[in-house]
């Protein structure tokens, strides 16, 4: 890597946006000498980016420390875009800091106690799913053909999560779920740079399963650019990803969304599978209303007829079931001190959420 120093070539390379090092210590070494611990983060960018300024860098590359510690070389673990020149602007974080921020960006992980069996309904989704768990179970049996990439789509509260909560414990797999409104940056080329940095976790935590929850927050159709301006770096990033340049190993992808059809084209035609969440017919309404009214912490009235309800409740989700339904009715039981939940606390919050949905008053506003 050299200097350039020739303006006009200054003006025609591409520039880093974003720049993640690892520490990566001296050449040679007694074993106690590292690199002290960066309390100011700003001052560290500062100082660094002023000696790297004009250099042509990509991942794997490594940069040294010419001045405070001199030869005390750093790894980079992301450049965005690679075999791009850091300039003025550019973005550096060190590896430590990126780990600390998780909980900014969102990341979980988590255990779950949740088989199939507590799906109630969504046969095709389980079926193909068991596909999944197959791979994971055994990636060896697949040597190139495994599901990296699927879709998980359909109305809201369908169990899309719920689901792949389940996938989790069935395989004993690791989980980094994220919501993907949380992987957009506040600066340019930081979104993007998120997505990889995700990436790189899932890989450490291998075998593992990437859950991004909303994925048409940062994979837009295009035509919706003037809405999301930043929305071609993310997407770019992530069909990097997808595409396996870099080989994930181990890593499964699967992205949940409610509006499929406004995903952008290039994203979604890399899904290998894409497996749909229907609403519950009158059958699973019912089993549903069963198994969490038998979760109540006071007693279900007796004269409360949940066939009546799941015959009145068609359309509704699993959650409009269980959240809108059951919990609101219950948690009015609870303020009116009784000691159970009666048929008329019920038919209220039925009534409430019908008239919400006969309104068109979204999803979101009412959750």
């Amino acid at each position: 890597m050299q200097p350039l120093d020739d303006k006009k070539q200054r003006k025609q390379d591409k520039k880093v946006r974003f720049l993640i090092l690892q520490p990566a210590g001296f050449p040679m070494t007694s074993g106690e000498e590292e690199y002290p611990i960066v309390k100011n983060k700003k001052v560290f960018e500062r100082y660094m980016r002023e000696q790297w300024i004009g250099l042509k860098i990509k991942k794997g590359d490594y940069l040294f420390d010419g001045r405070m510690y001199p030869g005390f070389a750093f790894e980079v673990v992301i450049a965005e875009p690679e075999n791009s020149m850091i300039d003025e602007e550019t973005t550096i974080l060190l590896e430590d800091d990126t780990l600390e921020e998780e909980k900014e960006v969102g990341i979980q992980r988590r255990e779950y106690d949740i088989q199939f069996k507590d799906v109630i309904g969504q046969d095709l989704a389980k079926k193909k799913c068991k596909l999944i768990k197959k791979f994971l179970d055994e990636p060896e049996k697949f040597r190139g053909w495994e599901p990296r990439n699927v879709l998980f789509y359909g109305p809201a509260g369908t169990g899309k999560t719920m689901m792949a909560k389940a996938l989790v414990s069935e395989t004993n797999v690791n989980l980094i779920g994220i919501n993907a409104t949380n992987l957009i940056g506040e600066h340019v080329g930081e979104g993007s740079a998120n997505i990889h940095r995700l990436y790189d976790y899932a890989e450490k935590d291998a075998p593992c399963i990437i859950f991004i929850d909303e994925i048409d927050a940062i994979a837009l159709d295009r035509r919706y650019q003037e809405l999301r301006g930043d929305v071609s770096e993310i997407v770019n990033a992530l069909i990097t990803e997808m595409d396996g340049i870099t080989d994930r190993r181990g890593v499964c992808l699967i992205a949940a969304t409610n509006m499929a059809d406004m995903l952008d084209s290039a994203i979604k035609s890399r899904f290998e599978e894409e497996i749909e969440f229907r609403l519950p017919d009158r059958k699973e309404r019912l089993e549903i209303l069963e198994v969490y009214a038998k979760k109540y912490p006071i007693s279900l009235s007796k004269d409360v007829d949940l066939e009546k309800i799941a015959d009145s409740t068609e359309g509704f989700s699993g959650r409009d079931l269980t959240d809108k339904i059951l919990k609101v009715a219950l948690h009015r039981a609870i303020l009116d001190d009784e000691k159970e939940v009666k048929t008329e606390y019920l038919n209220c919050a039925l009534e409430e959420l019908g008239e919400k949905k006969r309104k068109n008053v979204p999803d979101t506003l009412y959750r």
